[in-house]
């Protein structure tokens, strides 16, 4: 009989990263068109809704001041949804990985901090365990199983700019 081998995680791996690049690539979808599940149609960001608006004043706990100050600001609306459709396709494709992970595990945090007092828990929830996965599989060779990362980081331009790989 063969001692156990242990069978290879690519496939579960890969599948984590589009699962979670898709969590990303459906907010933003739903943000900007208001597809009518977090977002009413007249919300949309293509009918002059604030994607920040509604979430953003409605933090209360001890980032509360800052939060509502940002809800609205249309720089701060640009940001919001350049990083949901960014680290939502990086991830997805398998791409700019590096980048991605530290964009996304950022966007997770400061989800995680506008969430304060977590109700369920002292301290951690799925944004913060996000954030970390998005790390793990950012600094990793993750991208390149079932997706462009193989070929991405050997482009010019990624042989160039490192920090794109």
């Amino acid at each position: 009989m063969k001692a156990f081998e242990p069978i290879r995680l690519d496939w579960l791996w890969a599948l984590v990263r589009v699962l979670l690049g898709w969590t990303f690539v459906w907010a933003f979808l739903d943000k900007l068109f208001g597809l009518g599940r977090s977002t009413p149609e007249a919300a949309a960001w293509i009918h002059g809704g604030s994607p920040t608006t509604g979430y953003l004043k409605g933090v209360k706990g001890p980032f509360q001041g800052l939060f509502h100050s940002l809800a609205g600001q249309a720089w701060a609306d640009w940001l919001f949804m350049l990083g949901l459709a960014g680290v939502g396709t990086g991830l997805m494709l398998g791409i700019v990985m590096r980048f991605t992970a530290v964009c996304g595990a950022l966007l997770l945090v400061f989800m995680w901090m506008s969430s304060l007092p977590i109700k369920s828990n002292p301290f951690v929830d799925q944004h913060l365990v996000d954030a970390l996965v998005v790390l793990g599989i950012g600094f990793t060779t993750l991208g390149w199983q079932f997706g462009l990362g193989r070929w991405w980081s050997g482009t010019p331009l990624v042989q160039r700019f490192g920090w794109l790989a």
